[in-house]
């Protein structure tokens, strides 16, 4: 494994856990008022074309670590959901 596969590897890394402190305070706190459902959307919409395009390349690393991106966000998004409007 080269240098460059694991830069990949580690940015692919703290890119794709970059939100789960966010999720864990939703959990900890059961409160979302300050998410923006746009600002999920738009990160759903790439994270889904880095999917795509890492399926194009066929690079497992992009793959995986968009996946579980958009997993964790898709996690937060529910919470959202369900506290903003539980709150209201």
């Amino acid at each position: 494994m080269n240098i460059t596969t694991l830069i990949g590897i580690g940015a692919s890394a703290f890119t794709a856990i970059s939100m789960l402190p966010q999720l864990m305070k939703i959990i900890k706190e059961k409160k979302a008022e300050d998410i923006s459902m746009w600002m999920l959307f738009v990160l759903f919409t790439g994270l889904a074309l880095w999917i795509v395009y890492g399926i194009r390349k066929n690079d497992l690393i992009l793959i995986v670590a968009n996946s579980f991106s958009l997993i964790l966000n898709a996690m937060i998004f529910c919470l959202a959901l369900k506290y903003k409007s539980s709150n209201k």
